[in-house]
């Protein structure tokens, strides 16, 4: 009787992990799906000017593999770029009026923000002053972008051609990350499918649709439209200051688009896994707002989702449990398939897709210990200054 409950538990555990699976690829936005590109444009009858802010803390290590693509862009409109060098300890402010002085291109301004005040994370205050010093030049929009990040000449173009003619507030890509070392090729394409999967592109770029995300490194705001709502003012407490600005605008009724690069790149090394760790778990748990219920459920639902599968397929062949191999093995099979495609965008071997469990077991942890670094006091850091708990300031999330 023992043994028929414990293979009965076994059966319905891989059961409800494969009809989550069933409902995951059909009902979740075809969030596995790799085609969401820039969407259909054409060029503008007259080009707006542009500003280009880059926040940058001690970037020196990747400035000269990504400024000199800024400033190379083949913009036919005006375009300027403000290099914000939040105390960087490198000198990356000197080395970005040398990259500019040597390589040429479209004028460079390199500002100093200062400590930011209390209540300020991440790169937001630097973001701040350089939409500040950009408002001078009166532009239509701001391009906000990291100083890991490599354009194509046609980037910017590109862009401004996409928010104009589909008429959004919000035009984000999400810059393809180095996939080189061992450990990149195992967490990074997952990094960006889990995301899709909390974010599905296509529900973002619908107007009625509540889902609202976009990725840091290359984000095309109006300028009016950041005036209106505040940005980044507004969100001056997020941790995921990305996901709270799409959420601010749309929640302004405003149009925001998210998809993959074509003609965006990191260019920022992640060797080792301590270095993807850091990454996710500063702010994995700023994700889940900090709530312990949930915590609990993501950890139950990575669990069941991703870790089920292959347990109940390999205890079910041990026991002689066909049904539970059976609907196990499908349960994987399914998830092995939706994540072809996005090794497919990365260029990556496929047989890492099947190794993917393994790589959801490692954002479990990195989620966890996220959690107990926040309940220890550490609060969130970025580029090694530490912010108080959210629990300790003003709580103001857009939606």
């Amino acid at each position: 009787m023992g043994q028929t409950a414990r293979v009965s538990v076994i059966v319905w555990s891989a059961a409800v992990s494969l009809a989550a699976w069933l409902w995951l690829l059909l009902c979740q936005g075809f969030f596995w799906r790799t085609d969401v590109r820039l969407p259909l444009r054409s060029e503008p009858g007259d080009w707006p000017p542009v500003c280009v802010v880059v926040p940058a803390r001690d970037e020196a290590a990747v400035l000269p593999s990504a400024l000199p693509s800024l400033l190379a862009q083949d913009y036919p409109g005006r375009a300027e770029v403000f290099l914000i060098d939040d105390g960087s300890s490198d000198g990356t402010g000197d080395l970005a009026r040398e990259l500019a002085a040597s390589h040429g291109g479209l004028p460079l301004t390199v500002g100093s923000p200062g400590e930011p005040p209390a209540g300020w994370t991440g790169k937001l205050w630097a973001v701040r002053h350089g939409i500040g010093l950009a408002r001078a030049r009166g532009p239509e929009y701001l391009l906000l972008t990291d100083a890991d990040i490599a354009h194509e000449p046609d980037s910017l173009r590109e862009l401004v051609a996409a928010a104009r003619t589909g008429g959004f507030d919000v035009v984000s890509q999400m810059a393809r990350l180095r996939v080189e070392s061992a450990w990149e090729q195992l967490v990074v394409p997952a990094f960006v499918y889990f995301f899709a999967q909390l974010y599905p592109f296509r529900r973002i770029g619908r107007r009625r649709a509540r889902t609202a995300a976009a990725a840091g490194g290359c984000v095309l705001l109006r300028a009016d439209t950041a005036e209106r709502v505040r940005i980044p003012d507004a969100i001056r407490h997020a941790v995921i200051d990305d996901v709270a600005l799409a959420r601010t605008v749309k929640g302004a009724g405003g149009h925001v688009w998210l998809g993959l690069a074509e003609k965006v790149d990191s260019v920022r090394p992640y060797p080792r896994l301590r270095d993807l760790w850091r990454m996710v778990s500063r702010s994995a748990y700023a994700q889940l707002r900090h709530n312990p219920l949930l915590l609990l459920g993501t950890v139950a639902g990575l669990l069941l989702v991703y870790v089920v599968p292959p347990v109940t397929l390999i205890a079910g062949s041990v026991t002689g449990d066909p049904a539970a191999a059976v609907l196990g093995g499908l349960a994987w099979l399914v998830m092995t398939g939706t994540y072809v495609p996005m090794l497919r965008y990365y260029r990556r071997p496929l047989w890492l897709a099947p190794l993917l469990p393994f790589t959801a077991c490692l954002y479990l942890l990195m989620t966890v210990d996220s959690a107990v670094q926040h309940y220890r006091g550490r609060g969130a850091a970025w580029k090694g200054r530490t912010y108080a708990r959210p629990d300790t300031v003003a709580d103001e999330r857009p939606l």
